[in-house]
């Protein structure tokens, strides 16, 4: 396992000793290096085969210290938060309208999860914000796969991403598209939509093509990003170098409400501490989890606020066992902000 260490540089003390990371003009206490590398190291192994991945962000000195921090990992549903951004920046030039309306059509449905296209054609019609919540808070494949399509498609938010200076975060594919390619599927058709429908789809796909999916979409570069990318997102996210004051505060209290990933980072978070977060998960496919993920801002009880990004990929654990290494990432990087 690489472990690197980046530190935001102040005009006033360098020093030159031990880990060589320099001093800041912070009121914020320095991380303690030595103590997050050996707990985070720990915890990696335990998780494995699984790999990991953790970024952690000082958002008032901008020191910075990462475990694989280099290393690309599968997404999964983390992207819908830099898609939320991408949205809400079209909302801040004035090309798209929260209120605006969107009408779906049977082609515009997604796999599961997806209450959206669960409702679908009872329900048609859906605001821009209705859409925006669905995707970024409750991780709706269907409403994340039409807002993409509203704003260019996902080339346009990978642009967006690079033409703002975030890199290292990269999104390649519709969820309709990725989540059948990622498994052995064919191409996914709305009669799929239920999660029943899928599951008996998938599963007359044969376990070898599965297993072999599941390879290629763990070494795909494709929809990945790496800690230090994600990073990247929040600190700007939460500068205001992304969106507006209004857009910014909107996405963030979206990500804040979210009710996904409660046994993840926010469990191992201490009382009194608050998460705007994104989740991502993959299916669990003859004992594999290719991605386990959240990535979010924490503000701590006294007001300290760290950005957070934590990925597993390749993972042999049960669902409470992943979740456990997540968590007990979150305890471990309490632990190491002082």
């Amino acid at each position: 396992m690489r472990i690197s260490l980046a530190v935001a540089f102040v005009a006033l003390a360098l020093s030159a000793c031990g880990s060589g990371s320099p001093q800041t003009a912070s009121e914020t206490p320095q991380l303690n290096l030595a103590q997050l590398s050996t707990e985070v190291s720990a915890i990696a192994e335990r998780a494995r085969p699984g790999v990991l991945g953790v970024g952690l962000m000082n958002l008032e000195s901008g020191e910075t210290w990462d475990f694989n921090g280099e290393r690309r990992f599968p997404m999964q549903s983390v992207f819908k938060a830099p898609l939320g951004a991408a949205v809400l920046a079209e909302v801040d030039a004035g090309r798209l309208k929260l209120d605006d309306t969107i009408t779906l059509a049977e082609e515009d449905l997604s796999p599961p999860l997806s209450p959206i296209a669960d409702a679908y054609p009872a329900r048609r019609d859906y605001t821009v914000r209705e859409l925006l919540t669905a995707a970024t808070g409750i991780s709706d494949n269907t409403a994340a796969d039409v807002l993409m399509k509203k704003i260019g498609g996902p080339g346009a938010v990978t642009a967006w991403l690079v033409g703002k200076k975030v890199e290292e975060v990269r999104v390649d594919r519709y969820e309709r598209q990725l989540q059948p390619d990622s498994i052995g599927m064919a191409s996914f058709r709305p009669a799929w939509k239920s999660s029943q429908a899928y599951m008996a789809a998938l599963n007359k796909v044969p376990p070898e093509a599965r297993r072999k999916a599941v390879a290629i979409y763990l070494s795909d570069p494709q929809d990945t990003a790496t800690p230090r990318g994600a990073l990247n997102f929040l600190d700007k996210l939460d500068d205001g170098e992304l969106l507006s004051p209004a857009s910014r505060k909107l996405l963030l209290q979206i990500m804040t409400d979210t009710t996904t990933g409660q046994d993840r980072l926010e469990a191992g978070f201490p009382a009194g501490a608050s998460l705007a977060h994104k989740t991502g998960t993959s299916r669990t496919d003859q004992g594999v989890t290719p991605a386990v993920n959240d990535i979010g801002i924490v503000t701590l009880a006294d007001g300290r606020r760290y950005a957070v990004a934590v990925f597993l990929s390749g993972s042999t654990l049960d669902a409470a066992g992943r979740e456990k290494i997540l968590a007990d990432v979150a305890r471990a990087v309490t632990r190491g902000v002082g």
